[in-house]
């Protein structure tokens, strides 16, 4: 069974399926029914989806696999999934891929001339230096031999887990746009995320849970803020829950200090009642959806103080993400809470490093000095990321788990600065940059693709976004060109029209 539509009819995950592309997100068959013992299958399901008695039941089904009631529980994998949930690390500003995966020695050498040839490149500031050769120290590392450079040691540790893309492309040399493009596949707002694609189609593993959760920094928003969590035109639930590492991990999680439990009881079955009547007579409505948003809602606040609470990992644990030293602990807190998350069944965990583009930027966007902010930012995150892949490995959880180590551009070879001047800092640069994965059903230890000799443009496999959501998606068992939503006439895609996997580096 897939999203594609393609399911036999008489199967109720067809009945979910066509019911969401004709606009009722509830997945539920609108004809009039027969009672169910005289009935078909198909009128089973849907007196089951509507009766509050058969709730229950439904659960139980749902839990099994017997049964999907609602569109994140409609697609079945399209091939066999290597990896069935994902941790998203996403770099905020800008990572200067020449100073971190992407070794380029003839940068040393031609240090402080001008860009070779007669192009005038394309920045974001328009300020065009001299050459500049790499701040860190690059090694061979592990016994696959990957250059890392030192700016990230301990994941330089880690090389032989990593499966590196060096040839990344994008459309847009604008924070905002970029980014979205990077989450979206689309470089305009409106456009639902990775994880609110994955939660549609799906599901989560836990039924206390969200499927997708966030872990923003808590120094900022990334750039287009909270829209980089969106679930788009997909229904509400699909969109990604944000938790703190301070303080409450979500707003309104508890109840207030006095209230009278009697007549908080008397209230709720007053309002069931009234949801009921509702109900029955508007069956079409988008009022069992909000049901179970209140449900898990419920339910998280039961769950969420447990998988938050960090009390229970051990001294070792705690020191080797960081937790208890600065600056690694805020970074080190949501690592392991990510992991923690994973465990419980959240389809997917994205931590943001870096946020607010105002002044002071504290974030990865080094114009002024990529050296000074590189420094600092990757001091936050070296640490309890080697920590993460280590935990799990160590668990035997990355066999099926994706690591994705993202950011929306690289910088340039060149220095931002006046003319036949050589600055400190380096530009946007959409043409070339790196991203690196890692987990089940990848070849690891690898690089793939190639910038030219100084680092600018990619110019041996160029991959753009929709491929490398492409990629994430067959890991996950998912046919990219088969997971769409009917939406204003188009059956929509994370891919939109593109994306190929990248077959080379699958294992």
């Amino acid at each position: 069974m897939s999203i594609d539509h393609q399911e036999n009819e008489a199967t109720p995950c067809s009945t979910a399926v066509s019911a969401v592309r004709s606009g009722n997100t509830l997945g539920i068959d609108a004809r009039p029914t027969r009672p169910w013992h005289t009935g078909t299958r198909r009128d089973w399901f849907s007196w089951s989806a509507r009766g509050l008695g058969a709730t229950a039941a439904l659960a139980m089904l749902q839990r099994e696999g017997l049964v999907c009631a609602t569109e994140a529980e409609a697609t079945a994998a399209h091939h066999s999934a290597k990896c069935k949930r994902v941790i998203q690390i996403y770099l905020c500003g800008g990572l200067s891929h020449l100073d971190s995966f992407d070794y380029k020695p003839a940068l040393e050498k031609l240090h402080g001339k001008p860009l070779p040839g007669t192009e005038t490149p394309e920045t974001f500031f328009g300020k065009i230096g001299l050459l500049r050769k790499n701040d860190w120290e690059f090694k061979q590392r592990g016994e696959s031999g990957l250059w890392i450079s030192d700016l990230f040691p301990h994941i330089a540790g880690c090389a032989d887990e990593l499966t590196v893309i060096r040839s990344m492309v994008a459309d847009s040399a604008n924070h905002t746009p970029a980014t979205f493009q990077a989450n979206t596949g689309f470089r305009f707002n409106g456009y639902p995320v990775l994880g609110s694609w994955l939660s549609y189609g799906m599901g989560c593993e836990a039924d206390d849970l969200p499927a997708y959760v966030v872990l923003p920094d808590p120094r900022g928003m990334p750039a287009g803020s909270t829209i980089n969590w969106t679930n788009g035109f997909l229904p509400a639930r699909h969109q990604g829950v944000a938790f703190r590492t301070k303080g409450s991990p979500i707003d309104d999680l508890f109840p207030p200090g006095e209230y009278d439990a009697e007549r908080d009881r008397a209230t709720r079955e007053f309002v069931a009642a009234l949801n009921e009547k509702h109900r029955l007579t508007r069956p079409e409505s988008d009022l069992e959806a909000r049901l179970r948003s209140y449900e898990l809602a419920a339910k998280m606040q039961l769950s969420v103080p447990g998988v938050t609470d960090l009390t229970g990992e051990t001294a070792a644990t705690l020191d080797a993400y960081g937790v208890n030293d600065e600056p690694t602990a805020d970074f080190g807190k949501r690592c392991l809470l990510a992991r923690r998350l994973l465990e419980k069944g959240v389809r997917l965990v994205q931590l943001f490093s870096g946020g607010s583009f105002g002044s002071p930027r504290i974030n990865w966007d080094g114009h002024e000095n990529v050296r000074e902010n590189h420094t600092q930012e990757a001091a936050r995150i070296d640490q309890p990321i080697a920590a993460l892949l280590h935990d799990l490995r160590q668990r035997g959880l990355l066999d099926d788990t994706l690591v994705l180590f993202t950011t929306e551009f690289g910088r340039t070879p060149f220095t931002q600065s006046e003319a036949n001047t050589v600055g400190a800092g380096r530009d946007h640069n959409m043409y070339g940059f790196s991203v690196w994965m890692a987990g089940g059903g990848l070849k690891h230890g690898l690089s793939y693709g190639n910038t030219d000799d100084v680092g600018w443009k990619s110019v041996d496999k160029p991959v753009p976004w929709h491929d490398l959501h492409a990629t994430v998606l067959h890991l996950l068992g998912i046919d990219h060109t088969r997971l769409s939503y009917y939406h204003n006439g188009i059956a929509r895609r994370l891919t939109n029209v593109h994306g190929e996997v990248l077959g080379e580096l699958l294992s």
